[in-house]
Parts: structure tokens; C-alpha cells; sequence
């Protein structure tokens, strides 16, 4: 064959395959900050059904429907910082020595090896916007800069940093003075766009991180959001869980800065108005929708230029959020708004005509998840005291769930919240969640088993909404001592085959 005829057989190839043809598959890797399931992919019994009408997300909704949606997905700490340290390192807070915002998992736990990192060194252009790290305090080590191909892009705040706990801006203000996440989005595209445009023959794939700083408070947004949300509801259940024990609660310390909402950190709603919790949970219904018309932009522009064959797309909140529910505001609890987030993840080719999986999934399972997604070289299992271990994982990969929906990888999901000397851990189980509030011991970062100061049990069969801890009731005397010994077992002894997981 001649090299005339073999060049134009090859060009016609590139045209018809596009970026299909290259070896290794783009990921686009979305986060928004302080997102709970509220959406209309998650409308189904995984999900509890006390909880207001769904939030308008159809682009969201439609990349949940050729994805592998898991409905049950659990973070490990319902806080930004932690979160975040937790699913981009693969670990658990126990091992990123990560318990609260503004703190380096480098100088606190180990030199892990991040996602965007591990990308970065199988010959991926990692390029990072928005929030992805909680960058916030001089000992966060930033945006992580050796996770990271090129400079980051931050943006700028111009309307953010208000007063007030929302605000709904005039649209016509915002041409000349965007939003955080449309800015974000802006940069996406155009980075997407350059990428495209890259012909050279050794073009490397990309990983794009993307991260939306919304609803996180303030609640900020465009005034013609607010039209898709003309009512909406209080909560269901605004009171403290009948013997919630007090450590289970937490004061969202942030509402007292804000000057349009009176609050002083009670337990019950009394001290806000139904007005004001129906203005703030609008808020963030429309903080959300904003979020999903920049998720939408971004997911059009990768079909416009060709590349939506070719990448791998992970949507992800980094904790849910309460809205008042247990007269509780913001996250910081192991209460199922608070450690209930949405994930989904398409690959194309292999969830193309979407699937769901109610199967316990938790956050560590995302980074196993997208390197055997993408075919590169599969973690290894963490060892004990994996702190001077650069790269493993202590979750596991969720690709079977693509076949076999109903797979059971884990008996229990592992979340924790810290509270002065003790920790909050916490499983989720098929039927109940389980807590004990043990005193922490802060330089062996272990639990003090023995010096356990409360006990919770939320029975989901029939209280979804864990309005009661049954703890005391004789009744689960027997439920309460299989949990304890699940939960005392820890998390490596919750996969499948072990004697913990029944």
C-alpha cells in the first residue's frame, strides 16, 4: 500500500474515532462543595423520602442516567477539609490525621499520593480550578501544587464575600462581574478547548478537576434562579432526635456572622423564623441549580469539541448539608444528611445506558475506582500504619457494580465526626445506623473503646428520618451488640468474607 493511500486511511480514521483512538481515556473530575442527594437522580427508596421536592438539576440528572449512580455513598468526615483530604488520598481521617479545615494531610499524616497526583505521574496533564483542596489557612499547603500540571486557577470573589447568609444578584450585574463557579466554568471550557485544539502526535490525555464552591454559604447566585423555586418547604422534623445524646449535635458557628440571620446556636429551630429557614433553604436549592447550569455548559462543550467519547466524568459532592432538619444547619455531624453525598461516575462505553446501584459505597473507593476505570496500574491495598506509604488505598474499586448492581463490596459504611477529647464513629448499615462517641486518643489517633461516652441507634426501617435513638430500648439489645463489635472491628473488617460484615 502506498504511504499516499495509507496517510488518508489514517487521517479518515482520526476523523471518524477522534479522541477514541488515543490509548488512555480523559477524566473529568467534578466536585461541589456541600451538596447533599436532594436531586432528581436520586429519587428513589435509597434516598429518604421525608425530604422536600427535589432540586431542578437536569444536567446533572442526565449525566446520573449514563452513569454508574450510586445511591448510597458515604463520605468519612461531613466536613470540607477532611472530606476532601480523604477522597483525593484514598485514606481515612484516622490516617490523613485530618480533622478539621485549614491543615496540610502532608505535614499531618503522610506524603500521600493525591488523585490528580497519580494521574499526573502516568503521563496525564492534571490541571486543577476552583475548590478541589480546602486551600483555606496558611497550614493547608494550598492547592497542593505537585498534584498539578500547570498554575491553578482560583478566580475572583466578586460578590462572596457579603454580609449576609445569601443573595440573589440582579443577572445583568453579572456580565461584567461574574460568579466563583462561573468564572470556574468559563476556565473549564476554555481549558477543554485547548486541549482540543492540541494536534501533536504525542497529545496527552488530560485529567480536569473542577471544583463549584456552591451552595456552600454564602448561598450566591444569579436573581433568575429563584423563579424554578416560587415555594418550598420547612423541614419535617426540626426538632433534636428524641435522646440524642449531646454530643451528636453541633452549633454551625458561621449563621452568627451573618447579620440577616438571627441565631444563637440552640437546638431547635425557635430561634430562626419560618421565614428565614424557608429563605435560606431557597437559597440553596437555587445555589444548586446554579451549580448544575455550569455542570451542563461544561458537559455540552466536551460533546461540541469531540471529547465526550474519550473521558471519564466522576460528579461528586464532598459531604451533604443540613437544612434545619434536627434544628441543625451546615454539616459537621454523622447524621445521614450530613454523610450522604451523591457520587456518579460514567465511563464510556460501559454505563452509556446508566445503572444504579444501592450497594455501600464510601468516598475512599473513588480514587481505586477511576485508575482501573481508566486502565492505569491498580493501588494497592493499604497496609496497617500506612503513614510512611506514598500510594495505596483503604477503599476499593466500585467497577463491578456495573454488572452486578446488587454486589455487596462492604457489610458497613465508616463515617466519624470529632468533638473535643472524643469521636463520633458512626456506620451505616442496609437497615440501622450505629454511632459511639469514644474518647479520642489525639497522638495514637485510636479510639478509647473503653471510655465510650454515648450511644446512638437510628432504625431506617422505619425512621429514615432519625428522629429517635433507640439506644436504650431492650428491644435492640441484640442489634446494638452486633453493631458494636462491627463497629469496634473497624472498616478493614467490613468487605465481604469477613466475620463482621453479616
Amino acid at each position: 500500500m502506498c504511504t499516499k493511500t495509507l496517510n488518508v486511511i489514517l487521517f479518515i480514521l482520526t476523523v471518524l474515532c477522534g479522541n477514541v483512538c488515543t490509548d488512555k481515556m480523559n477524566v473529568l473530575f467534578l466536585v461541589s462543595d456541600d451538596l447533599r442527594p436532594q436531586i432528581g437522580a436520586y429519587d428513589s427508596n435509597s434516598y429518604p423520602p421525608h425530604v422536600s421536592t427535589k432540586m431542578y438539576t437536569p444536567n446533572i440528572d442526565s449525566l446520573a442516567s449514563r452513569s454508574l449512580l450510586l445511591e448510597r455513598a458515604y463520605v468519612q468526615q461531613a466536613l470540607c477539609g477532611p472530606s476532601r483530604a480523604s477522597f483525593l488520598t484514598g485514606r481515612r481521617p484516622d490516617t490523613t490525621h485530618i480533622y478539621k479545615c485549614g491543615e496540610y494531610f502532608r505535614k499531618k499524616g503522610g506524603n500521600f499520593t493525591t488523585i490528580p497526583q497519580y494521574f499526573k505521574m502516568n503521563g496525564y496533564k492534571s490541571i486543577g480550578m476552583g475548590k478541589i483542596f480546602h486551600f483555606k489557612g496558611k497550614n493547608s499547603g494550598g492547592n497542593d501544587p505537585i498534584s498539578w500540571s500547570a498554575p491553578y486557577f482560583h478566580g475572583a470573589r466578586n460578590y462572596e464575600q457579603i454580609s449576609t447568609s445569601w443573595a440573589a444578584i440582579p443577572d445583568e450585574e453579572l456580565d461584567s462581574k461574574p460568579l466563583l463557579d462561573d468564572q470556574t466554568a468559563n476556565h473549564a471550557i476554555e481549558t477543554m478547548r485547548n486541549f482540543s485544539l492540541d494536534n501533536s502526535t504525542d497529545k496527552q490525555p488530560f485529567f480536569l478537576a473542577v471544583g463549584f464552591r456552591r451552595p456552600h454559604l454564602p448561598f450566591v447566585f444569579p436573581a433568575s434562579v429563584l423563579e424554578y423555586y416560587p415555594e418550598v418547604s420547612l423541614p419535617h422534623n426540626p426538632s433534636p432526635p428524641i435522646d440524642m445524646p449531646t454530643l451528636s449535635w453541633t452549633e454551625f458557628k458561621r449563621f452568627t456572622s451573618y447579620s440577616d440571620v438571627k441565631y444563637t446556636g440552640t437546638r431547635d429551630n425557635a430561634r430562626l423564623t419560618h421565614s428565614t429557614v424557608l429563605s435560606l433553604r431557597r437559597a440553596y436549592y437555587s445555589s444548586v441549580t446554579w451549580v448544575d447550569h455550569h455542570v451542563g455548559r461544561i458537559l455540552q462543550e466536551l460533546e461540541i469539541l469531540g471529547l465526550s467519547n474519550n473521558t471519564i466524568i466522576s460528579f461528586i459532592g464532598d459531604h451533604g448539608f443540613q437544612l434545619g432538619e434536627h434544628g441543625s444547619w451546615g454539616k459537621q455531624t454523622n447524621f445521614e444528611l450530613s454523610a450522604h453525598a451523591p457520587m456518579m461516575i460514567h465511563i464510556p462505553g460501559k454505563t452509556n445506558v446508566g445503572t444504579r446501584s444501592s450497594s455501600l459505597v464510601e468516598f475512599v473507593d473513588l480514587f481505586p475506582t477511576l485508575v482501573e476505570a481508566a486502565g492505569l496500574n491498580p493501588l494497592p491495598p493499604c497496609p496497617e500504619n500506612s503513614n510512611v506509604v506514598e500510594l495505596c488505598r483503604e477503599g476499593v474499586s466500585l467497577l463491578p457494580l456495573i454488572n452486578e448492581t446488587d454486589k455487596r463490596l462492604r457489610g458497613s459504611a465508616f463515617s466519624q465526626t470529632p468533638r473535643d477529647d472524643f469521636m463520633g464513629y458512626s456506620i451505616k448499615t442496609t437497615n440501622f445506623r450505629y454511632t459511639e462517641w469514644p474518647r479520642f486518643d489525639k497522638l495514637q489517633f485510636k479510639p478509647q473503646w473503653s471510655d465510650s461516652s454515648s450511644v446512638e441507634l437510628y432504625d431506617h426501617r422505619i425512621d429514615p428520618e432519625e428522629n429517635v435513638n433507640c439506644a436504650n430500648d431492650p428491644a435492640y439489645r441484640k442489634v446494638i451488640d452486633r453493631l458494636r463489635k462491627r463497629l469496634r472491628a473497624g472498616w478493614r473488617k467490613s468487605f465481604i468474607g469477613s466475620v463482621y460484615d453479616a
